[in-house]
């Protein structure tokens, strides 16, 4: 057989099998599409232990109410200057985003009022409201309030004596996301930036959140 023609059909041969390998036998892809790229998903989904708050509308409102829905959840109070209002201001802006998202469960904001005494039920439906007439805000007693935040994974602490009016609530400033089944399954980050306030981007949470309802 001429060793050219030879040659010619073990290259035919090895360039089929390459084709072939690369289409039956190579490793998967590394696409990141499906990937969200700025939440921080927990490891595994956090049950949410028992609890009993009060709606702004005056229901009950318990581990069972956030269910059937995505919920993305933030802890604050209404005598917050900055962090509080800006966030709830950056949730309104994306929120009409949100809910053309392709989703069998509807996505809902919930305000954790972690600051009772001075947020009653009217003052925290006039709040919200403020910024989304379809905003959920909750509230209770601190006996309440501190183990659902801790179990949120979040924290909060009045440094001040409630005595001075004008006390400051120090809490976290992330937002969390509970999923239809009722667990916390992570939560979207403040960026920090110079000069700027500490606040999870809107426009990560927009980003991410069609790729985390379709997974």
């Amino acid at each position: 057989m001429n060793q050219k023609f030879f040659v010619g059909v073990v290259a035919f041969v090895a360039l089929i099998g390459g084709v072939i390998g690369a289409l039956y036998i190579a490793p998967p892809s590394t696409d990141s599409s499906n990937t969200p790229a700025y939440f921080q998903e927990y490891p595994q989904p956090r049950a949410i232990a028992p609890f009993t708050l009060s709606h702004h509308s005056g229901k009950e409102f318990t581990e069972a109410s956030l269910k059937e829905q995505w919920s993305l959840v933030f802890v604050g109070y209404t005598f917050c200057p900055d962090i509080c209002p800006t966030t709830m201001a950056e949730l309104n802006g994306i929120y009409p985003q949100l809910q053309q998202i392709d989703s069998v469960y509807p996505i809902r904001v919930v305000f954790v009022s972690i600051d009772p005494k001075r947020d009653t039920l009217n003052r925290l439906s006039e709040y919200v409201s403020y910024f989304n007439k379809e905003f959920i805000a909750v509230t209770g007693e601190h006996k309440s309030l501190f183990p659902f935040v801790r179990n949120l994974g979040m924290m909060y602490a009045i440094a001040d004596s409630t005595d001075n009016p004008n006390y400051l609530v120090d809490h976290s400033a992330s937002v969390v996301l509970i999923d239809p089944e009722g667990r916390v399954v992570g939560r979207f980050k403040p960026t920090r930036q110079p000069g700027k306030l500490s606040i999870s981007d809107p426009q990560q949470i927009l980003a991410d959140m069609p790729i985390i309802i379709a997974k």
